[in-house]
Parts: structure tokens; sequence; C-alpha cells
């Protein structure tokens, strides 16, 4: 099973502040949705309530939590990762997208095979923070820039990097 995390990041590794996100950029919106549609997606409590406790459409949605009281509606609930890949497996997708947040980043990007990151060009303060990537074990196999326009206030570049 392929293991995928993707984030929007910026130059100083910052995914947010606060439990949300710190810019609104359409494109990675829609670069977001067309990556992880119809497919499964993992995330920490946190980042589903930063969703406003709503699932994702169109997707498998799997939370990870230590809260063995805790529940969602149209979603699973876990209590670690390798339940989550369990849900997966036995759903029979051949890939799992890791979208947040930070803690659930640092203890999967050891397990990750892709990492689909839309860079956003700012630094930024925050309390949330993307791992950071080691070129000795990460090749960048697609780098694609867009510039600042009317509807994106930070320049970003899509990124994907293959483990080595």
């Amino acid at each position: 099973m392929i293991i995928s995390l993707i984030a929007a990041v910026s130059d100083n590794n910052v995914i947010g502040k606060n439990n949300k996100l710190l810019w609104n950029l359409p494109n990675d919106l829609a670069f977001f949705k067309n990556k992880t549609w119809a497919m499964p997606v993992v995330m920490g409590r946190k980042t589903f309530e930063a969703l406003n406790n709503k699932a994702l459409s169109g997707r498998l949605n799997i939370i990870i939590t230590r809260n063995k009281n805790f529940k969602a509606s149209n979603a699973v609930v876990v209590h670690s990762f390798a339940d989550a890949k369990f849900v997966v497996q036995s759903n029979n997708y051949n890939e799992l997208f890791v979208i947040g947040g930070g803690e659930l980043y640092k203890q999967t990007i050891n397990d990750a095979d892709v990492l689909y990151i839309t860079r956003v060009h700012t630094n930024v303060e925050g309390d949330t923070y993307f791992p950071e990537i080691d070129t000795k074990k990460w090749q960048l196999d697609f780098n694609e820039e867009h510039t600042v326009d009317i509807k994106h206030a930070y320049a970003y570049t899509f990124q994907l990097w293959k483990r080595k």
C-alpha cells in the first residue's frame, strides 16, 4: 500500500496556528480535492475538529485519536496509524493520504512513500509544523511554480517528493 502525505507548508515549515490554516489558496484546495477524491484520508482529531467536525465528502475519512470515547459521524474512528492502515487495506484501497495534523505527519513521515507538498512562499508564525524533508531520503520528482495572482496572496509551488 502506498502511504502519501499531503500538506500545504510555508517556507519555514508552518502548516497552521490555533488549529487553523494561515492562507487561502483556491488552486491548492482544488489540487487537494483532486488528489484525495475517492481515496481514504487519515487525520488526527484536531484536524477533524478544524474541519468543523465534518467528514470530507467523496472520501473514506479515518480519524486517529487517543480518546476512546470519541465519535464522529460519516467517519471511522481508530486509535493508531496501524489501525488506520488496517481499515484502508480491509476496504481494498492501494493508497492512503495522511492529511494532518503536525503530530500525525511526524509519526508517519518515516512510513511514507510519497509527499505531495504545496510549498507556500512565505514565512509565517505558527504552532503546527510539517517535518523537515530530508533530501538524503527524499527526491524531488515534480516542481511546478505559481505566482501571486488575484485569487492567491502568496506564490506557491506544487511539489511531488518520492522516497529514494
